[in-house]
């Protein structure tokens, strides 16, 4: 396996960027935060609550997606700079438990970094460790100019 990619941005810089470019993220109060950038991968935590939920009182799967591909798109963000434009080409999430409202976390590693595309793979667990869902998502990245 490949040396792990080293971040071009720390955690600070990727969360300011991230508000910066997605606004209404957090408009509403804090929700989402990058809590990790390491080499080939980040933590961005979700603040799970009542908005969040589907009936039966578990975090929706529409949720969940959204961290995944917000995840994904912070690992790139993270190692490739500033490139707002950077989109999702495909995401496929397998949903393994039901988590409770509260803290969720995406840990976003990235498996490929090439020219134009990135492949990454993303975990997301409770905050009691449990593995509630797990993607894969590639990303196209414009070319540079």
């Amino acid at each position: 396996m490949p040396a792990p990619t080293e971040p071009v941005m720390s955690a600070a810089e990727l969360a300011d960027y991230l508000d910066e470019v997605y606004p209404q993220i957090n408009a509403e109060g804090p929700l989402i935060s990058v809590t990790e950038v390491r080499p080939g991968a980040t933590v961005v935590r979700l603040n799970a609550d009542e908005r969040h939920l589907r009936p039966g009182g578990t975090v929706s799967g529409p949720t969940m997606f959204m961290l995944a591909d917000l995840g994904a798109y912070a690992v790139i963000l993270a190692h490739i700079g500033r490139v707002a434009l950077a989109v999702t080409t495909n995401l496929n999430i397998n949903f393994l438990m039901k988590p409770q409202p509260g803290p969720l976390d995406a840990t976003a590693t990235i498996l490929k970094l090439g020219k134009r595309l990135v492949v990454t793979d993303i975990a997301i667990n409770d905050s009691g460790g449990e593995l509630v869902a797990h993607a894969t998502a590639t990303y196209s990245i414009p070319p540079r100019v």
